[in-house]
């Protein structure tokens, strides 16, 4: 199974690339692409730019979903949205292919240092993602980032802990049926 994971930030200390990595460590048998959008950067879109044609970028990104099985990726939350690293992404990719996520089953997460969890984009994306073609098969929403996770240890918390291995559990029997 090919895997695409990402993390929806540009930051280089993303704690959402660090959830996405802790998870990934369940799926250590299969082949894993972990992409990070600092290697997609385009200009900001606008549709006076598209009249001039497609960044390469927004057209490898694209590639890199209808290369693999399934998506995971856990989404930064800034002011309540989208980080502007992967929404400039996502716009480029949808004017060319409405269909971004290409029906693949994903695993859709979001962390925030706040009590929250990313839960304001988390909610953005579960509504808007599946008129993309997203196939959302599982969330996952880690609160207080830092409260429960450790770099080392990753999910410290053992209810949260509990959470997300059944939800991977769940997605990993939803994938394979």
């Amino acid at each position: 199974m090919k895997i695409l994971a990402f993390a929806g930030s540009s930051s280089s200390t993303s704690i959402n690339k660090e959830l996405v990595k802790f998870v990934l460590k369940d799926f250590q048998n299969e082949d894993i692409n972990l992409i990070d959008l600092n290697d997609y950067t385009m200009p900001v879109f606008s549709v006076d730019l598209e009249k001039k044609g497609f960044p390469d970028a927004a057209h490898q990104f694209l590639k890199r979903i209808e290369d693999c099985d399934v998506i995971i990726c856990s989404l930064a939350e800034h002011n309540r949205s989208y980080s502007a690293a992967f929404k400039n992404i996502f716009d480029w990719a949808s004017r060319i292919n409405v269909k971004v996520f290409q029906n693949k089953p994903m695993l859709l997460m979001s962390t925030s240092p706040g009590g929250y969890g990313g839960g304001n984009v988390m909610n953005t994306a579960k509504t808007f993602f599946p008129q993309f073609a997203a196939n959302i098969k599982e969330t996952f929403s880690l609160p207080k980032f830092y409260e429960n996770f450790d770099l080392e240890s990753g999910v410290i918390n053992p209810d949260m802990l509990k959470e997300l291995n059944e939800k991977i559990k769940n997605f990993k029997t939803e994938i394979t049926n």
